[in-house]
């Protein structure tokens, strides 16, 4: 049995660690899980600013719990692709930078959950897998966009044709993650990643998280434009305008030193 919900809260000032909290499952994801996400994402505390996911026990996610898989329909498995797809929309593009602290599995599922975080933090034991290929599943939780859009669809293709195991070190040389940390402190480390996302202009933040994206499916032109818009909302927000003023202070006064 889990001991606790499905998923764990813990504040951290302005950072709200979620985690993962079927240890005994090697967090596999499930329609509770799916549930408890759903009802973090419609209260969400306006204070806080970033979120860290990690997993409990020794692995992030192990995927998708197949044992709630077996007696789906065909309609049964589309709605609840769609249902992790509008979950993982809400927190890719929420207001709140997700920080993913990743160790042990990050398989299937659980991999295309770590593909939504804006910030990936592994340690040495992390691996990625993608074996649904080998059980006659194609990837149903935003993986052939997200991931893709991460390492190319040709690592892609080939990491879903082989099943293979991607090392943390291999991961981080083909751009996967953005941190390897020591061993046993991913998650250390993305707090206190989260803490400085946390402090910046929420402004900023939230157009980081909405432009940033959509530029990168426009044409060039659409892209700078819509990026000067970016720039021109963010500079007019108090936290830039107060920003700029102690920058030219700081200057005014080294000049007189």
């Amino acid at each position: 049995m889990n001991d606790g919900p499905v998923l764990a809260y813990e504040r951290h000032n302005k950072v709200l660690r979620i985690t993962l909290n079927r240890a005994n499952k090697r967090n596999a994801l499930n329609d509770s899980i799916a549930d408890a996400f759903e009802s973090v994402l419609a209260d969400m505390d306006p204070d806080v600013k970033a979120i860290v996911l990690d997993g409990a026990g020794d692995h992030f996610c192990a995927g998708l719990d197949l044992s709630e898989q077996r007696s789906r329909s065909p309609i049964e498995v589309v709605q609840l692709s769609r249902r992790w797809h509008s979950i993982k929309e809400r927190l890719q593009y929420g207001r709140c930078p997700i920080i993913a602290a990743l160790h042990g599995a990050v398989i299937g599922g659980g991999f295309e959950l770590a593909a939504v975080a804006h910030i990936r933090v592994a340690d040495p034991t992390a691996f990625f897998q993608l074996p649904e290929g080998r059980r006659g599943i194609f990837i149903g939780g935003g993986g052939s966009v997200r991931i893709a859009r991460l390492i190319g669809v040709s690592r892609l293709a080939e990491l879903m044709l082989t099943g293979r195991r991607l090392e943390a070190e291999a991961a981080e040389r083909m751009g996967l993650i953005h941190y390897l940390a020591p061993p046993g402190s991913a998650l250390r480390l993305a707090l206190e990643l989260a803490a400085k996302v946390a402090d910046n202009a929420p402004t900023v933040n939230y157009l980081i998280l909405q432009a940033l994206p959509r530029i990168a499916d426009m044409s060039a032109s659409d892209g700078l434009f819509t990026e000067s818009l970016a720039a021109g909302l963010s500079q007019s927000s108090p936290e830039a305008q107060a920003g700029i003023a102690e920058f030219l202070a700081s200057r005014g006064s080294s000049r007189r030193e």
